[in-house]
């Protein structure tokens, strides 16, 4: 009940302008019982994202269950989480103005958004696993967070769209599920993998919040003893 007040008043008042007091009056609690369950605004946006990334993760089973067509797949997954953030459109347009600083809680990158991260990146990798699709093994641990990443791009687009239904967005879906799928299947080839990889590392160095499946080499020779190289030669 807190949660779904929150939502409709942040949604009707803006972010900014919605207090704790006012969520408890309009929810029928005291504060202190509201401070309770959420110890402040940001922890009930967070809620929010991870009742979204629980209900999607429900609703893609319909597809994951029965589709092993990698672009299909892909396509089914991200248009799934159109329909269900679907209810909240206007009310991400309300607050994507905080979760757009990089400093917020609120960013998808942070680390109070880390639970419904790793559960969107969780999805992305039973994408890749339950599929057709020949992912090399040294991919595996990469492609999942490209994956999402390319989702984030998907739901900036989505928070900006205002063609009926959001019709733009699931076009998105499907041309991005066509390209996405014909570079994994580019990947099986060796020589394009290091670019696979340096995509990757790109994002795991310049955007925080990512998982690091892949190590930092900067932190691997910062982490080096200092008399590594002097007693190999030793020897």
């Amino acid at each position: 009940m807190i949660l779904e007040t929150a939502m409709r008043l942040f949604q009707e008042r803006g972010y900014e302008k919605t207090t704790m007091r006012a969520i408890a009056q309009e929810a029928g609690v005291s504060v202190g019982n509201a401070y309770y369950y959420f110890a402040g605004k940001e922890h009930l946006i967070q809620g929010f994202y991870d009742r979204l990334a629980a209900e999607h993760r429900v609703a893609v089973r319909e597809v994951l269950d029965h589709e092993r067509d990698l672009e299909a797949r892909i396509a089914g997954v991200l248009k799934t989480w159109l329909d269900v953030a679907a209810p909240y459109h206007e009310f991400a347009v309300q607050f994507f103005k905080n979760a757009a600083d990089p400093d917020s809680p609120l960013s998808p990158f942070s680390a109070e958004s880390e639970h419904a991260r790793v559960e969107e990146i969780a999805v992305c990798r039973e994408v890749l696993a339950g599929s057709r699709a020949k992912v090399p093994e040294e991919l595996r641990e990469v492609l999942p967070e490209l994956l999402w990443l390319s989702q984030m791009g998907l739901v900036l687009y989505w928070i900006f769209d205002r063609t009926e239904d959001r019709e733009r967005s699931y076009r998105l879906a499907e041309r991005g599920a066509r390209l996405t799928s014909l570079g994994v299947s580019l990947a099986r080839f060796r020589v394009l993998r290091p670019l696979v990889r340096e995509v990757h590392e790109l994002f795991t160095d310049f955007l925080p919040g990512m998982t690091g499946a892949l190590p930092d080499p900067a932190r691997k020779s910062a982490a080096e003893p200092a008399g590594g190289s002097a007693g190999k030669s030793a020897k």
